[in-house]
């Protein structure tokens, strides 16, 4: 019995699994068993930027009123029709929060394979490859639940970071980050504070909320952090870029309305606040501009060729795991859960906020 849970795309809180027979396997096509994922606040942002940035066309669910939220994670091929994919491989990808599903490989490598299935072909490459993980040299099977939980986000951080360098911060001198506690924000936080005491450093600055405060501030990678009642304290007259990680109309209101005209780029990323969502028309300074990692992937494979991109990823992954994994005091606990329920009540805990920052969850059905 295949189990999978589906939202109501217009109220991410109606949430309810589904049950049904497995789907018989065509030619060419694998069944994966969904072994491990995380499910974090990326995860709500991916739902709250479903329609947007086609996150639901990912694991459709044939109704247009619902979805499946995408995942990042590990599974086990127990069925197979394709050949150089064999039965008992594991693979890391991107997965539906199911207990199995099916996946049609094609460009198959030793290195694993990109989903060929037709409603994906036109999605983009990042989000379609599954990496075999008895090839892949960055798996290591003990950090399975720090890759899960944080290598999407830290790829997104970095890129983050790499095209606001690339782009000399547009002039300015400070970065304010919203949902500054939330993996992807501090892990680019973490990436910004590697410059400091050079001529390229700015001063990185978080905004979370009161609940968050002690944990943003321990983690070190931030020069300050604020509340977000308190952003009137910050200096006005200083040339600002402002990450978006919450989503939130009014706190993006209250920093564009703070800064003016010295805000000189307003990046829009996430949706952890994602029943506060709205446009920036009307806004003074620049209207908020989308970041969508994967075109700064392009950029960057055409710039440094892919195994450039790839070395100073991996170069700044391994930095950011010292701090994650620090045996005194990691940035990261690990919480396993298994079973629907776990699953349903982590879910209702991230899109209500009150998910420990200092916890990552990783699922299994």
């Amino acid at each position: 019995m295949t189990a999978t849970f589906i939202v109501e795309r217009g109220k991410l809180n109606n949430a309810h699994w589904t049950h049904g027979e497995p789907a018989a396997l065509r030619d060419g096509t694998v069944r994966l068993h969904i072994d491990a994922f995380a499910l974090t606040s990326n995860n709500i942002t991916y739902a709250a930027f479903g329609d947007a940035m086609n996150y639901w066309g990912f694991f459709p669910t044939g109704d247009a009123a619902t979805g499946c939220i995408p995942v990042w994670g590990f599974a086990n091929v127990v069925e197979s029709r394709c050949d150089g994919v064999a039965v008992g491989e594991r693979f890391y990808g991107y997965y539906p929060i199911a207990s199995d599903v099916v996946l049609e490989p094609a460009r198959v490598t030793p290195g694993g394979f990109f989903d060929g299935a037709e409603h994906r072909r036109e999605l983009h490459a990042v989000y379609n490859h599954y990496s075999r993980c008895a090839t892949d040299p960055g798996y290591v099977a003990t950090r399975e639940a720090e890759q899960a939980l944080l290598r999407p986000l830290f790829i997104t951080s970095f890129l983050i970071d790499d095209f606001l360098a690339d782009n000399a911060f547009f002039g300015a001198r400070s970065v304010v980050l919203s949902s500054a506690s939330s993996k992807t924000a501090y892990g680019t936080a973490f990436c910004l504070a590697q410059r400091r005491g050079s001529d390229a450093a700015v001063k990185v600055i978080g905004l979370t909320s009161a609940g968050n405060l002690a944990f943003t501030r321990a983690l070190g990678c931030y020069d300050q952090v604020l509340g977000y009642d308190e952003i009137v304290a910050l200096a006005a007259d200083v040339a600002t870029v402002y990450v978006d990680f919450s989503g939130s109309v009014a706190v993006r209101s209250s920093v564009h309305r703070h800064f003016g005209d010295k805000l000189s780029y307003s990046c829009s990323v996430g949706g952890t606040h994602w029943d506060a969502l709205g446009s920036g028309k009307g806004l003074p300074g620049p209207r908020p501009a989308l970041f969508f990692a994967p075109a700064q992937v392009t950029k960057r494979n055409a710039d440094w060729g892919p195994g450039g991109l790839q070395q100073q990823l991996a170069n700044a992954w391994s930095a950011f795991m010292r701090p994650v994994t620090a045996g005194a005091n990691p940035w990261l606990q690990v919480v396993r859960g298994k079973g629907e329920a776990a699953i349903a009540t982590t879910y209702a805990a991230l899109l209500a906020g009150t998910v420990n920052p200092a916890q990552g969850h990783v699922l299994s059905v």
